[in-house]
């Protein structure tokens, strides 16, 4: 487990509350109004939302509430909002950073509970749970929260830890978290965040929260087609966990061609010793030697991607340092007043 932020806890901190936005004209405002503007340990709180090419006067509304507005020209996507969120995190030197959607399905209210522990330093990352309690789960389609429930599923069989969502837009980081963070692509961040966070041991808490099951204005950028959702998702998960774990994964494949390929060398081996003879069955022999083949080459794929991982962890660490190093310096003057 990676160690814990040992600041004191009389130490005030920094938070940032980043708003991703995409034609939230009717919300956007409610939410960044909602925000609370003191929370118990926090010394200061700014609020930036990344508009991700709206379309509406999104970005006009933000503003006039006060807050900080980065925008895109086009839209990017939600995982390129949450790697610009985190760089503007690091950039700003925040201890905390609170990513929540500027839907109105959550209620900005609920920040602290979600501050609290990253606070006490009992997590490094924290996020709301829709499902972690029967009495809070929202009303929503059966075949969403099926799929919901199923990713959390599959992402807790894949971290060896028990998660109930994985896929709430309602989250809070420490600034060690931001710092190891390291996520790819530009669909959506949610899931791997887990897998990236949990490969790298560190802490991850979620927290009982009520929130509306469905949008009271528009439709969802995300789950608009259940069907795309769930294969551009699954894609993100496998592409992580194999980034991770890629020879216990391409050891499962090597065990299944393998058993296949030395059934049917079995079978070959078995009639030779009862006839004397590989015909008529030498067509056993080709296709059990071809499974075999690709189950040792399956699994030479799978150390050699070990290595390579070992290599990218060791390079992770390095830019951790890095980045680290970055935050130590003090400020100069000109950057102060940037």
């Amino acid at each position: 487990m990676a160690r814990l932020s040992q600041k004191s806890e009389s130490h005030e901190r920094s938070l940032l509350v980043v708003i991703p936005c995409l034609n939230e004209e009717p919300t956007i405002a409610q939410v960044i109004q909602g925000v609370p503007r003191n929370i118990k340990g926090i010394r200061t709180i700014n609020i930036v939302v990344i508009d991700d090419g709206s379309t509406d006067q999104s970005a006009t509304r933000a503003r006039d509430a006060g807050a900080e507005v980065i925008s895109h020209a086009t839209t990017l996507g939600l995982g390129v909002s949450f790697r610009d969120a985190v760089g503007i995190a690091l950039s700003k030197r925040v201890d905390v950073m609170i990513h929540i959607d500027g839907d109105g399905q959550f209620n900005p209210a609920d920040i602290p509970l979600l501050v609290e522990p990253l606070l006490e330093n009992h997590a490094h990352m924290v996020t709301a749970s829709r499902f972690a309690q029967s009495d809070l789960t929202p009303n929503m389609p059966a075949i969403k929260l099926w799929g919901n429930r199923w990713l959390a599923f599959l992402v807790s069989r894949l971290t060896g830890q028990r998660f109930h969502d994985v896929s709430c837009g309602f989250r809070g980081f420490s600034q060690e978290a931001l710092l190891r963070l390291n996520v790819f692509g530009g669909f959506t961040y949610t899931q791997q965040t887990f897998l990236d966070l949990a490969f790298k041991n560190l802490a991850i808490v979620e927290v009982p929260i009520h929130v509306r099951g469905t949008r009271e204005y528009g439709t969802s950028r995300m789950a608009s087609s259940v069907p795309r959702y769930a294969l551009r998702t699954m894609q993100i998960i496998l592409r992580a966990f194999i980034s991770y774990r890629p020879l216990r994964f391409f050891s499962a494949i090597s065990v299944i061609f393998l058993t296949v390929g030395l059934c049917f060398l079995a079978f070959l081996g078995s009639h030779y010793l009862q006839a004397r003879a590989f015909s008529p069955h030498i067509w056993a022999g080709f296709v059990g030697g071809s499974f075999t083949f690709l189950g040792i080459s399956t699994l030479i794929t799978g150390f050699i991607g070990d290595m390579l991982v070992n290599i990218r962890m060791n390079q992770e660490t390095i830019l951790y340092y890095v980045k680290r190093g970055k935050l130590d310096k003090p400020r100069t003057q000109d950057s102060m007043k940037s």
